[in-house]
């Protein structure tokens, strides 16, 4: 009886242990692919995330994001004024350059935010203010291209917005840290200031923490012949 009991239990011990082995190796298989999904959810998550804009299709024009690009002036020689207008760029429209000498950075800036602006520039999200704007002008970008060294910022340096419609200098008064769920830093403002964040950096993949630098303007120069464009 003893030896049937034991060939039974042996029978069960070698069919159950393919499963289980089968078992482990999905369970390894899913966790590889926990961390790349979180990489590429990190991107599809920033605070301020716009969704994708659409233009109806008319007159054989596909419907999708348009995006426009244009020659930002750097080298604008006529009159400056201390008030102006704001230009009110188009979704997916580049209205601005991004500076900084600290971190010789020079990049463009897109109205609205979504994965394929952002593999071309900085992007600015439609629902904050536009720079000479007097409230929280909110700029992201990706922690692995074009704002890889925004953690080299500190107290005092400069940053500067070159736009369609006139040059705005700003000064970092604090470097900050937050969850990607705590939107203390991101959210509309009685101040006129620059928000710069990115996500944290992770060598594992995807990261819920947001590193950035408030800014507080310390100059602006509206182009005296660009009223309203």
């Amino acid at each position: 009886m003893m030896s049937n009991e034991k060939k039974s239990g042996s029978a069960i011990l070698f069919v159950l242990t393919p499963v289980f082995i089968f078992l482990i190796c999905i369970g390894i298989t899913v966790a590889g692919a926990i961390k790349p999904y979180n990489k590429i959810s990190t991107y599809l998550s920033l605070a301020f995330m716009d969704n994708l804009k659409t233009v109806p299709e008319t007159d054989g024009i596909t419907a999708g994001l348009h995006i426009k690009e244009n020659d930002i002036e750097v080298d604008y020689d006529s009159e400056f004024s201390d008030t102006g207008e704001v230009i009110r760029p188009s979704f997916g429209e580049q209205f601005a350059k991004l500076s900084s000498e600290k971190l010789e950075l020079d990049i463009p800036v897109y109205w609205g935010s979504n994965s394929e602006l952002f593999e071309r520039g900085a992007c600015q999200a439609s629902n904050s203010v536009l720079p000479g704007e007097n409230g929280n002008a909110v700029i992201s970008a990706h922690v692995n291209t074009f704002f890889s060294e925004l953690d080299k910022l500190s107290k005092g340096d400069k940053i500067e917005i070159t736009t369609s419609y006139g040059i705005f200098t700003y000064e970092v008064s604090e470097t900050v840290e937050f969850k990607k769920s705590d939107k203390k830093y991101v959210v509309p403002k009685n101040e006129e200031i620059l928000t710069l964040y990115t996500c944290k950096p992770d060598v594992l993949g995807g990261s819920d923490m947001r590193i950035g630098v408030v800014c507080r303007i310390t100059d602006k120069k509206f182009y005296a012949d660009k009223k309203g464009e």
